[in-house]
């Protein structure tokens, strides 16, 4: 067995979401959020938002896999994996349950304590994701979620609690997941919550550019503003960004597809990144706003707060790859994708749900973002979402995933080796848990089962995969043995 080309200390382990994995959603004091009034949907049919509830409409966050009651048993679980960090996130709603409270609820923040000192118990470092495609539904409401700038002072309240009721007990915190997702999605119900009026299926939702950049501009600054206070009060805590990164190769060497694709690359993978590690709004952006009307309300501290707020390391989630055409003939050879979609790579195959699969791209995307920021670098969310069979014997056999994931560690490597100092691997719904992208829970990715299915049904009980035992051994070699 080859000797670990990762550095010591790395962080192995895996990734999960609040509203897609805690339930107990209107349990101790917990206010609405916008995932909990989103209902389930499919590959073929789109989760719909509803306002109001509906009788008799499965709503999945509401008990998602009950990570609220069982804690415990998971997170004893991934230490039996052999886990060095656990990516999660904290359910804003829970803390702040309109957003608007002067003070935090305090069972809210109880139960945090709970899971934090658990986690430390086994020897698992928390990597907490501040807001991830969650905020209170009231906020929406009041302001139309990110878009009213007051929502930067709820947002800080929020934070503030959280960084300092867990001083000593969570070193590393993201503040919003996959950021960029607002420079594309209509609506984004999840992260930017501009829904205000909206009803429906997401893809119904109408695209307003100028309130979707308004929207990322207010939480740039919320999150510039959490590193400020981060840094000041507690040095030794470290607040990176989150982004979805995915490349976007030109499908062939026509000059106007490679224009397109540097184009592509800019607005979806680099403009909010180099704002979270520059600092600053980049001119092709500012290029873009002038050309399409767009106008950015800012006020007069805000480019300081941006200069000074810069983040401490850079982490994405990498799923897959796609290709752009300049001819309109080859653009309808659309892939699938969880919040884009863009011309099918003749090279490459695909998952169930058409993402396509592409472990190389990981390894391309490490190097151009190593290479653009120089920071250290953590893989916070990968993995390949499929239908697990549950044999008679209660065995599930999934090598198709244990085959994804270890040709991207395998690239990992390679990129590595070509230098990139890449820190931690948490691929993504360790355990299953519902699907952001449908509101399923038959599109699975964990190492652990959770008899739980899309009609709500189920025992929550939980059992090993064989990638389970395979993950175990790759950290146990620290990356070494992949067979």
């Amino acid at each position: 067995m080859a000797e670990s080309v990762f550095c010591d200390g790395f962080l192995w382990g895996g990734a999960t979401a609040a509203n897609q994995y805690e339930g107990a959603w209107d349990v101790d004091g917990k206010g609405v959020s916008i995932p909990d009034i989103c209902t389930g949907g499919s590959a073929t049919v789109s989760k719909r938002i509803t306002p109001e509830f509906e009788e008799g409409t499965l709503y999945p966050s509401h008990e998602a896999v009950d990570f609220y009651h069982h804690y415990e048993e998971d997170i004893a679980l991934f230490a039996e994996m052999g886990f060095k960090v656990f990516r999660m996130s904290v359910n804003w709603s829970r803390i702040f349950p309109t957003g608007m409270e002067e003070e935090p609820n305090e069972a809210g923040l109880a139960f945090y304590d709970r899971v934090f000192d658990c986690c430390r118990a086994h020897g698992i470092e928390p990597l907490v994701t501040i807001s991830h495609y969650e905020m209170p539904y009231a906020l929406v409401e009041r302001c139309n979620g990110w878009e009213g700038r007051e929502c930067i002072e709820h947002f800080m309240r929020y934070a503030r609690s959280l960084l300092d009721r867990f001083n000593g007990k969570v070193k590393y915190w993201l503040t919003f997941n996959e950021i960029n997702t607002g420079t594309r999605v209509p609506g984004m119900s999840s992260s930017l919550g501009t829904i205000k009026g909206y009803t429906g299926a997401r893809s119904d939702l109408p695209d307003l550019p100028a309130v979707r950049f308004q929207a990322l501009h207010h939480q740039f600054v919320a999150s510039a503003e959490v590193v400020c206070y981060a840094h000041a009060a507690y040095p030794d805590v470290l607040v990176g960004n989150m982004a979805l990164f995915a490349p976007m190769y030109p499908l062939t060497c026509d000059p106007h597809d490679m224009l397109l694709s540097q184009s592509e690359m800019h607005m979806l993978n680099w403009f909010c990144s180099d704002v979270q590690v520059r600092g600053s709004y980049p001119g092709y952006i500012k290029r873009y706003f002038s050309e399409n009307g767009i106008e950015i309300a800012m006020e007069p501290q805000d480019e300081q707060i941006l200069r000074e707020g810069t983040v401490d390391f850079f982490t994405f989630s990498y799923y897959m790859s796609c290709c752009v055409s300049a001819d309109p003939a080859k653009q309808a050879d659309k892939t699938g994708g969880n919040v884009f979609g863009g011309v099918r790579n003749p090279f490459l195959k695909a998952s169930e749900w058409g993402w396509q699969v592409d472990p190389e791209g990981l390894r391309w995307s490490l190097n151009e973002i190593w290479d653009r920021y120089q920071l250290p670098i953590m893989i916070v969310e990968n993995g390949l979402g499929a239908k697990d069979v549950v044999e008679e014997d209660g065995s599930i056999h999934d090598q198709y995933r244990i085959d994804y994931l270890r040709s991207h560690i395998q690239q990992m490597e390679e990129a590595v080796k070509d230098g990139v100092n890449l820190i931690g691997y948490t691929p993504w719904g360790c355990i299953d848990l519902v699907s952001a992208s449908t509101g399923e829970m038959r599109k699975r990715y964990g190492f652990i089962y959770v008899d739980k299915h899309d009609d709500g049904t189920g025992t929550l009980a939980r059992s090993r995969k064989d990638s389970f035992y395979w993950y175990k051994k790759v950290i146990e070699s620290k990356g070494a043995d992949l067979s």
